[in-house]
């Protein structure tokens, strides 16, 4: 099954209300011909662009080949939520890697969110940018876990944006029983993401780097140069980084080892005017602490933009609205009858860790992705590193690429129906 093709129309954003809103570039062309350069970046989503904006801005010759549109993956589609700390949480980190190179994973997650706003403000991208993140309790056994979660980044970590919030605080915040406590981290935000990657394309195009969209890489063969083909272009590049994620097909099979495709989902109401303050009064991201997460925010026109939902399989349902409908309704039950205006699926990639892949492929073909939902900041920064990786400094790319990085277990052929397996237990163990 293709990823790219099963669930969208080549060269085409999906019908969300992020493309619907969007400040859209003119299309870039299809790459055509010989084509060479000092670097090939595949993958238009955040890593991709970032890592080709900060190459060109060290005067490298750039050409970043994209199969759909820029953004049109996982970068145009999710949630907005810009975190801080990494997919794991930090006490497992500290425990899994030590306390040392825990602290350089918060640091650099730190740096990632910072690298996000300074990108936003320094090319002027119109994103919609807002302050906090709420992560909400849904089990009155969790809440002591988060207090002390705060706790403990206050005193171990000296960060003291998050705080922990009582049930009657996070009422006062989201208007929903179904959450009992939590905490709120002002160190993090939320965005319209397909415009912030819209804007970093702007960025990238503006510092020199050449797109091409409509340019899918069907064949890629190491070597020194590298050379890549699509089905009109044959590119020769002294290093080649893959950005692609979720959306890797079997172009490089050690990717399909490490890194899942695996779908989600998000419907946007109909604009809730007054009635948005009564659902998220103070205007911050919420996601909670269901293992199949739900994650919510208000949209700039005052709509709930809500993700979540259980569907298992490759293609998209034939009704999201109704897949998505079911939790909001759980989470928000006096939004039961509101309009959903729109309804849309996207790709992600996962890691067996939950922890970004940086890889190695060759001497001169890098690959980052597996964000894991967490992808917004990370991804943006990875695509930093990457650059630097290529330039000549590689601490960051190294420190990344010696985490734990184990294999998906049965392989491309099992990692699918034994990851439904495992996501069929969480989702039953989130109801009890």
């Amino acid at each position: 099954m293709d990823i790219l093709t099963v669930n969208d129309r080549p060269g085409q954003y999906p019908a969300s209300y992020y493309a619907a809103t969007a400040s859209f570039l003119p299309p870039f062309a299809t790459a055509e011909g010989d084509i060479s350069c000092d670097v090939c970046v595949v993958g238009g989503g955040y890593a991709g662009l970032s890592a080709a904006l900060h190459l060109a801005e060290q005067g490298l010759d750039v050409v970043l080949l994209e199969a759909h549109r820029v953004g049109f993956g996982a970068s145009g589609r999710n949630g907005g939520q810009v975190g801080t700390g990494q997919r794991v949480g930090q006490e497992d980190l500290e425990k899994a890697v030590g306390m040392a190179r825990a602290q350089q994973l918060w640091d650099m997650s730190l740096d990632s969110v910072a690298l996000v706003r300074e990108l936003i403000a320094r090319h002027r991208i119109s994103c919609g940018w807002a302050d906090g993140i709420i992560e909400a309790d849904h089990r009155k056994r969790d809440v002591a876990g988060s207090h002390a979660h705060a706790e403990h980044m206050n005193k171990i970590y000296d960060y003291h944006l998050i705080r922990a919030l009582s049930s009657q605080e996070i009422r006062d915040l989201v208007g929903s029983n179904d959450y009992h406590g939590g905490t709120l981290d002002m160190g993090g935000g939320h965005l319209h993401p397909l415009n912030y990657a819209l804007g970093l394309a702007r960025a990238a195009q503006a510092a020199g780097v050449r797109i091409f969209e409509n340019s899918r890489v069907v064949r890629l063969k190491a070597g020194c140069p590298a050379r890549l083909a699509t089905q009109t272009a044959q590119v020769t590049a002294d290093h080649v980084a893959l950005a692609m994620n979720g959306y890797h097909g079997d172009l490089v099979p050690p990717l399909g080892r490490r890194i899942m495709p695996i779908n989600n989902f998000i419907v946007a109401t109909a604009p809730l005017g007054e009635q948005a303050k009564t659902i998220i009064r103070d205007n911050h991201a919420v996601a909670d602490s269901r293992f199949v997460i739900n994650y919510f925010r208000l949209s700039q026109d005052q709509r709930l933009l809500f993700g979540g939902g259980e569907s298992y399989g490759y293609r998209f349902p034939r009704d999201i609205a109704a897949v998505v409908r079911k939790p909001m309704r759980k989470v928000f039950p006096q939004l039961r009858e509101v309009r959903i205006d729109y309804a849309w699926g996207g790709t992600l990639g996962i890691t067996r860790s939950r922890m970004p892949s940086f890889l190695r492929l060759n001497g001169n073909i890098l690959s980052i992705g597996g964000f894991s939902g967490h992808g917004v900041a990370m991804a943006t920064l990875a695509g930093k590193i990457l650059a630097d990786g290529i330039a000549g400094q590689a601490g960051r790319f190294d420190l990344m690429a010696d985490l734990p990085a184990p294999d998906f277990p049965g392989g491309t052929v099992l990692r699918w129906p034994l990851l439904v397996l495992a996501m069929s237990w969480y989702a039953l163990r989130d109801r009890l």
